[in-house]
């Protein structure tokens, strides 16, 4: 079956595989020729595939969405990949950084919204005439 894997900018993968694994929210799962066609959305993971020689291949992937189609596509588009030969290292050192920037995200989105609800805040106390009114 044919594997392709891109993000934004590149294929990372484009190749014919015997078998692949990756990850949604429900768990790990593999993917076998002539698979159903099938739509998820991937966590930050590593995606696996086996070669039809046998050997394995490894593509770390921060999210992403898998298609299969026909029973012998697979596409991947995810946000960003590495592709790499050392599972460890993947595992470690690439997902490690885009949990990071994950968290990141999330604590700049929460600082943000805060400072949303104060300026709401503000604005409604001054439409009502409460502490801190702005002269209109």
């Amino acid at each position: 079956m044919r594997l392709r894997i891109t993000d934004p900018t590149a294929i990372l993968v484009d190749r014919e595989v015997a078998a692949i694994r990756a990850e949604d929210a429900s768990g790990s799962f593999g993917i076998l020729d002539g698979h159903a066609d099938f739509l998820t959305a991937l966590e930050i993971s590593v995606v696996s595939w086996r070669e039809r020689d046998g050997r394995p291949g490894y593509c770390a992937v921060h999210n992403g969405i898998l298609t299969v189609s026909g029973g012998r596509q697979v596409a991947i588009a995810t946000r960003e990949g590495h592709v790499g030969d050392d599972l460890d290292e993947l595992e470690h050192v690439v997902l490690s950084q885009y949990r990071a920037e994950l968290d990141a995200e999330r604590t700049s989105r929460t600082v943000a919204a805060k400072l949303r609800m104060q300026a709401i805040r503000r604005m409604v106390q001054a439409l009502q005439g409460g502490p801190g009114e702005i002269g209109l």
